[in-house]
């Protein structure tokens, strides 16, 4: 039976982890802002201005503070897998809990009824922050695929240290 399931599980290589973690901040992060800026839409110019300029500084104290170290954790995570892992490992398990407590956020404030370019803040912020995030797990693409030596339990890469 163990055979049967090793056969099953979907094992990718680190490379195809850390696109799929990336791939997944970016999209969610566009999506997000592509919703808010739906939303600012249907204001003035001065309100659509002042709604995007204050999510975009919003957004980069959120990367700056909370999104970039989680992304380094979880890259690090990813590095020091063997070889070959389960594809669905690009993120840790209670992030996927993490993923639907946001997901059921979300949805509950799109449906109160808080005016949607107070939201479009708000989704900037973490829509911005996700996006902006998301490119550490393509630097790490970029290293591993330049480190011709490197080897699953590495340590470092291209001489930069795993944090």
């Amino acid at each position: 039976m163990s055979l049967l399931l090793q056969k099953l599980k979907p094992a990718v290589s680190k490379k195809w982890l850390l696109a799929a973690a990336g791939l997944m901040w970016s999209g969610v992060g566009i999506m997000l802002c592509r919703l808010a800026y739906q939303w600012l839409m249907s204001v003035s110019y001065l309100w659509e201005f002042v709604d995007a300029v204050a999510g975009l500084i919003l957004s980069v104290a959120i990367y700056y503070y909370g999104f970039s170290k989680i992304v380094k954790k979880n890259v690090h995570r990813l590095i020091l897998y063997p070889d070959k892992a389960c594809f669905f490992a690009f993120q840790a398990w209670r992030s996927y809990l993490v993923i639907i407590v946001m997901i059921l956020l979300g949805v509950t404030l799109r449906h109160t009824l808080i005016p949607k370019y107070y939201l479009s803040i708000l989704y900037i912020a973490i829509g911005g922050a996700l996006f902006l995030s998301s490119f550490h797990y393509y630097v790490w693409i970029w290293r591993i695929a330049k480190d011709k030596k490197f080897a699953g339990n590495a340590k470092s890469v291209n001489g930069q240290t795993i944090e």
